[in-house]
């Protein structure tokens, strides 16, 4: 008790010139010059917390000098001086900032505080740092505070948001001191408010925090869980963790022996055999590991070879013993209150998680659509299966490329690039109509394989043209990002514009079909080519403005795909199955079908993909598969058009 009261005076006597002095940080130096020479995370803290209470400007100067060794004493007068360090020696300067001269290294004792004492002024510093007026430093200091949150930061963090008048720092200050409150606030109440208010929220940071107040360890008992653990579940050995880790469970905490391996069981046998027998078993009898078991257990008994277990021993001590999963966080109202928010996070976040795949899939879908939609328009009219329109897409990716050679503005390279593409890639489905597939009317197989053979043709053009290095088409600044709706929920801009570009074609055909002569009259040749000739109509021209049309809508795809993927000579080849499959799918030579089979193929595929997120290789497999079984049961799509593709 004697020593207690002289530790206990002693320490007064300490903190009296804290007390006494002045609230300057020169001041308050002086009067604890010793601490301070000789400081330790122990002894230190109340003089860094006046420093830090002093209201002196310089305290925080003085601060983050002695952490980075830029605090000195002289060594004649024992006088406070911030150091810098010259080729001669030191400039000085007084803690009250004057200057003060030179000083030989010699004559300066130079601070170097410990690891232990550099936290206690970091953790004071952060006060100074969040009420700085420099708007950077305020939000540097919370973003180390976020980054490595300690109890010490607490308190300050609170004194600083009455006074933040930043309305978005502030907000971040109050959601970073409930998140400091709710880990390391000593009332259980104001932890578990802390905890309640951010019900509803997916921030990564949250969950962060809430997580390791949730954290498990695993213990075993002889009977019910401690008095006083926070008791998580019980557990059940061969359900909720194998019989290998309850008993290594067991041994870890000395509740049983080290299990026996067969091996060292072996051994310990052989050691042990005596005229012919192990513990007054013959050998011959040990051909069981039952009997073997038993041996072991009475040299065990015996003294004659070190405690183990053996198999039916470990059943026996794991049916004799309970285990149990404990939450580290020893207050039940936190871990209640943590698991109930966490709980309705995962069911938000499985929302969010649904409705991200949603704009992936639409998105592809888009991309798709775009893809498939002169495709549609040239199969459905003219029963054409053309193997080079991928080709047209890369033509128009190509087309893009080169306009950006010669346009730096990409905004304004990219809105002469979609009609040019349209352009380009327009007459080259005209010349390919003329010199090819005129000729190979009512001939699929022949078709497709000249079709094939272009495609193979124009790609190697592409190659000798382009070379076989990828080429980049770049996006608009005003494309770069994301929509981001929170953690979870996010779509790129180019997707969205491409997903606009596809609206658009929608709406353009949709005109095109309804309210025009030429839509009227490939309405009528794709229902019954025989009638529109004899109605006037010239089904040629119509093959060949139909051909020319889808060609070029597969160009402007190019130049939208172009932006976001790798423009080679092989793009084309990379969205001409899933073209067919959504036309095929849709319905033959049906707008509304080539949506829906785009809808179907996107979502279709995001979700296997979703379902098996290693393999994307295997969600295409899956996906031609589904398909194939769609088609057994509905041939002719989704939306089968009437007249010649019904086979009418």
């Amino acid at each position: 008790m004697r020593a207690f009261a002289a530790a206990i005076v002693a320490a007064l006597f300490l903190l009296l010139p804290i007390a006494a002095q002045a609230q300057t940080a020169a001041d308050i130096l002086s009067g604890n010059r010793e601490l301070v020479e000789k400081s330790s995370r122990q002894t230190i803290g109340p003089v860094i917390a006046a420093l830090a209470a002093s209201g002196d400007p310089q305290a925080a100067v003085i601060l983050s000098a002695w952490a980075d060794k830029g605090l000195g004493i002289r060594k004649s007068d024992g006088a406070f001086f911030l150091i810098t360090a010259t080729a001669t020696g030191y400039a000085l300067k007084t803690p009250d900032g004057a200057g003060a001269g030179q000083a030989a290294r010699a004559d300066i004792t130079e601070l170097r505080p410990n690891a232990g004492v550099r936290g206690l002024i970091a953790a004071a510093l952060v006060q100074f740092r969040l009420s700085d007026p420099n708007r950077s430093t305020r939000l540097a200091a919370l973003t180390a505070i976020a980054r490595d949150a300690s109890p010490d930061h607490l308190a300050p963090l609170r004194a600083s948001i009455s006074g933040e008048a930043d309305p978005a720092i502030r907000a971040q200050k109050q959601r970073i001191e409930r998140l400091l409150t709710l880990r390391f606030d000593p009332d259980s109440a104001a932890r578990v408010a802390a905890i309640e208010s951010f019900a509803g929220d997916l921030g990564l940071d949250l969950r962060g925090a809430l997580n390791p107040l949730l954290a498990t360890t695993r213990i075993a008992t002889t009977g019910p869980a401690p008095a006083g653990a926070n008791l998580a579940r019980d557990l059940r050995p061969g359900t909720d963790l194998s019989e290998d880790e309850a008993y290594a469970l067991l041994v870890s905490v000395g509740l049983a022996p080290a299990r026996l391996s067969r091996a060292d069981l072996k051994a310990a046998l052989i050691a042990n055999i005596q005229d012919g027998a192990v513990a007054g078993t013959p050998v011959a009898a040990l051909n069981t590991p039952e009997a073997r078991d038993r041996a072991y257990t009475a040299l065990e008994t015996a003294g004659r070879v070190p405690p183990a277990a053996t198999d039916a021993e470990v059943k026996a001590a794991i049916a004799a013993h309970r285990f149990h999963a404990v939450y580290a966080e020893p207050d039940a109202a936190v871990t209640t209150a943590a698991k109930a928010v966490l709980d309705g996070i995962e069911t938000r976040l499985a929302a969010m998680q649904a409705a991200d795949l949603a704009l992936d899939a639409l998105s592809l879908a888009s991309i798709y659509f775009l893809a498939a939609i002169g495709l549609a328009i040239t199969f459905g009219v003219m029963r054409v299966i053309n193997m080079a329109h991928g080709e047209f897409i890369m033509l128009g990716a190509y087309t893009g490329y080169v306009v950006q050679l010669f346009i730096t503005n990409y905004t304004l390279s990219i809105l002469v690039a979609l009609p040019l593409a349209f352009a380009v890639t327009f007459a080259a489905g005209v010349a390919m109509e003329r010199l090819v597939i005129r000729h190979l009317s009512k001939r699929p197989l022949e078709t497709l394989l000249a079709t094939f053979g272009i495609s193979i043709a124009l790609q190697q053009l592409a190659k000798n043209i382009f070379g076989t290095q990828a080429r980049p088409l770049t996006a608009p600044s005003w494309l770069d990002g994301a929509l981001v709706f929170n953690d979870i929920v996010g779509i790129s801009y180019i997707r969205i514009a491409i997903f606009v570009l596809a609206l658009a074609f929608l709406c353009v055909f949709l005109w095109l079909m309804k309210r025009t002569r030429l839509g009227l009259e490939v309405r009528a040749v794709t229902q019954n080519p025989g009638m529109a000739a004899s109605m006037g109509i010239n089904p040629d021209r119509i093959n060949m403005l139909t051909f020319g049309l889808g060609s070029g809508i597969a160009g402007i795809a190019g130049v939208a795909i172009g932006l976001f993927a790798k423009v080679t000579s092989e793009l084309g080849s990379d969205y001409i199955v899933q073209s067919f499959m959504t036309v095929v799918v849709g319905g033959v030579g049906n707008i509304w079908g080539a949506l829906a089979g785009a809808a179907m193929i996107g979502t279709l595929q995001k979700g296997i993909e979703w379902l098996n997120p290693s393999n994307t290789l295997a969600a295409q497999t899956w996906m031609i598969l589904f398909i194939i079984l769609f088609i057994q049961f509905r041939p002719r799509g989704i939306i089968a058009l009437r007249g010649r593709a019904a086979g009418d």
